[in-house]
């Protein structure tokens, strides 16, 4: 018969191993509902076509497929109407976000996706955009939210550890992506 007692020692030692293991796990950048949350929900304005958006893009447990499609319209490339699937990672980083922060009043979107001719344009003017951005790739956003400080959006955001983080304060905006997590 096998002896199945452990020690009091033994236990904790078990428990400390299991908690460090935990600890190393790779950390997912998507949003989690609280207790009863049914849905999340976004409100953004456009600030260079002026539209407006409220989409709530995930409910009962699923992302919500017509949301999405009108949440990838919005955040096209603005310049020349081409779209791209935007990544749901990043939306979710938008809604915990919000969440966090408290935020009621819409997230002013300043740049979402970005096509490859648009990207190429602001190289060649000089507008210090990477030649590889994630904007190419529906995974980045530049926002600004209307009644907070920057730097405690930018607090924010860092603290989330859910992928790129790039601070503006001359030209007052955050930028956000999927990416690994980092900042500048």
């Amino acid at each position: 018969m096998m002896d199945i007692s452990v020690s009091r020692r033994r236990l904790f030692g078990m428990a400390g191993a299991a908690t460090v293991g935990m600890t190393m796990l790779p950390t997912v950048g998507l949003a989690r509902n609280a207790p009863g949350e049914g849905e999340r929900k976004l409100n953004f304005y456009h600030l260079h076509t002026g539209e407006r958006l409220s989409a709530t893009y995930w409910s009962g447990g699923t992302y919500e497929v017509e949301e999405l499609d009108r949440i990838n319209w919005l955040l096209r490339d603005f310049r020349n109407d081409q779209r791209a699937e935007i990544d749901v990672r990043l939306l979710d980083t938008l809604y915990r976000l919000s969440n966090t922060l408290e935020i009621s009043k819409p997230l002013h979107i300043i740049s979402a996706y970005r096509s490859p001719a648009t990207n190429e344009m602001l190289i060649r003017k000089g507008h210090g955009v990477a030649k590889r951005s994630m904007h190419l790739s529906g995974k980045a956003i530049d926002i600004r939210v209307p009644g907070r400080r920057l730097k405690d959006v930018r607090r924010a955001a860092l603290a989330m550890a859910a992928g790129g983080v790039g601070y503006y304060p001359s030209s007052n905006f955050l930028h956000l992506d999927t990416g690994r997590v980092r900042r500048w």
